[in-house]
């Protein structure tokens, strides 16, 4: 018999710091342990489940969370403190990204099938019938992220990709939002029984510190871990699951900075594009994984007034609740420090919030300082930024070549301007897994040709995305098959193209 910790935690709204109803309790070590065997035994049936079958159990995901309506809404805006209009749009991220995955699925030619046919008359030797899909990995940890309750949480990307794929799933839920997180497991539970498949398929564990996570991050059934979170946190579990006997992948998102670079002629519309650049830092106030962070401006006669007019918007913004206390305590630390270096000047900040709510800031600084304190350029979370004026063109070259990796990068500039700075672009590709030019980083579409994901320390792996259809690649691997009977075969395989998907067949695609 399994037993339950007596160890429990609530909820906190973190707009007044009342404690919401409801228990939850920490998982044991039994418990972690059990869902993921159970992952396991799951697994075996899950992962023969055919493209449309798949797509059926993602689609009636979705209908079990639009099915719980307002209660949802309510909950999460209590749990988070974000505004009733940003959860609505959330949750259609959700759902549209399930669905998007169901569509995905029964095309079909996600499994990049390649077929080598034999050539038994090839000299020197013959070739054999090679034939390559890719398969599920097997049962995936993942933890739901604090800055989106829904859309990064127990049935966001990763959980979607990850069944998508045909892994199992074990989520870890936010301490942050645990009755979010209860009332979304419930939904995919109930699709779970509604499409007839094993009870292990999905679980869920609660814990408010790093035992819970760390257990499911070692347990030897689980292949790979989705996370999204802080550098710290990252870091942890990936070296964690480096350590273990048989180590794994971890497609951890930890952070980014997401500079922004405005040349001269963009900076001709100063108070416009101040206004749209603080109202990117803002937005969510300011806790997006895709925040612009730093701004470097190049050398203008219209700087001034562009640091002038975002000083002023800035200053218009007011505090509001970020999602815990802690979030915004370490927030008002970050910029503390930065606001403490030599050379650099701050608005807001003022003190005296309430609990848990965040005051915007803009520090600004000249380049030569954040040359001198790269932590100028380093995340902090929230709704804050810092502006920089650079001295040339090369400077802002200069400190393109010093970032570390990040999400995104974006440049603003005219149309006459922009061919003259290819060298920068060049740079930054090196540097991001998103460039934008003439917008801001916040806002991530869900499509097929999202990427987002960028070169360490922005996530473990960028050769991945946890955004849109690509995201299914971290959750499968190449299976080939050499000389196997035509009956044996897999679908996606087999002479005569039943499924009628593209397939690389001797070099060529086709259908």
């Amino acid at each position: 018999m399994i037993m339950t910790n007596t160890q429990s935690f609530q909820a906190v709204n973190p707009a007044t710091g009342e404690s919401l109803p409801g228990d939850f309790y920490e998982a044991t070590d039994d418990q972690v342990n059990e869902a993921c065997e159970r992952a396991a035994e799951a697994f075996q049936v899950y992962r023969k489940k055919s493209g449309p079958e798949k797509a059926a159990f993602l689609e009636r995901i979705a209908t079990e969370i639009d099915a719980l309506g307002d209660d949802l809404l309510q909950r999460a805006n209590a749990e988070t403190g974000l505004p009733l209009a940003r959860l609505t749009g959330e949750r259609g991220r959700t759902t549209g990204q399930l669905r998007l995955f169901a569509e995905y699925l029964r095309e079909g030619s996600w499994v990049n099938a390649r077929i080598d046919t034999a050539l038994p008359d090839r000299q020197p030797l013959p070739r054999p019938d090679l034939r390559q899909m890719l398969r599920p990995l097997g049962p995936v940890g993942i933890f739901g992220a604090s800055n989106f309750p829904l859309a990064f949480s127990v049935a966001g990307g990763d959980t979607a990709s990850a069944l998508a794929a045909g892994c199992t799933i074990v989520v870890k839920a936010h301490p942050a939002h645990p009755g979010t997180s209860d009332l979304v497991g419930q939904a995919i539970r109930q699709a779970v029984a509604a499409c007839g498949l094993p009870e292990g398929v999905f679980s869920m564990v609660h814990g408010r510190g790093t035992a819970v996570g760390m257990a499911m991050v070692q347990h030897p059934e689980i292949k790979a871990i989705g996370f999204t979170g802080s550098f710290r946190g990252g870091k942890a579990i990936y070296d964690a699951a480096a350590r273990r006997p048989e180590p794994i992948p971890v497609y951890a998102e930890m952070g980014s900075t997401n500079p922004v670079f405005f040349l001269p002629g963009a900076l001709k519309n100063s108070t416009k594009l101040a206004q749209a650049y603080v109202g990117s830092i803002t937005l969510g106030v300011g806790q997006f994984c895709t925040n612009p962070g730093v701004a470097i401006m190049a050398p203008c006669d219209e700087a001034e007034a562009f640091t002038q007019a975002a000083r002023q918007a800035i200053g218009e913004v007011a505090p509001a609740p970020m999602l815990t206390q802690a979030i915004q305590q370490t927030y008002v630390k970050g910029i503390t420090q930065l606001a403490g270096l030599p050379g650099v000047e701050v608005i807001g900040m003022q003190g005296g919030e309430t609990y848990a709510h965040g005051t915007a800031a803009l520090l600004t600084a000249k380049a030569g300082t954040l040359l001198q304190y790269p932590e100028l350029a380093e995340e902090v979370f929230g709704p804050g930024s810092v502006l920089v004026e650079a001295d040339s063109r090369e400077q802002m070259l200069t400190i393109a070549r010093s970032l570390h990796g990040h999400l995104t990068a974006t440049i603003h500039g005219t149309d006459d301007e922009l061919p003259d700075y290819a060298d920068l672009i060049d740079i930054l590709e090196q540097k991001v897994g998103r460039l934008l030019i003439n917008g801001f980083p916040t806002g991530v579409e869900v499509g097929h040709a999202m990427q987002h994901g960028g070169p360490y320390p922005a996530t473990t792996d960028a050769r991945s995305t946890s955004v849109g259809t690509n995201a299914i690649l971290r959750f499968a691997r190449p299976v080939c098959y050499q000389g196997f009977p035509p009956a044996l075969l897999p679908d996606e395989l087999k002479d005569g193209n039943p499924l009628n998907i593209w397939r690389l067949v001797n070099g060529e695609w086709t259908k």
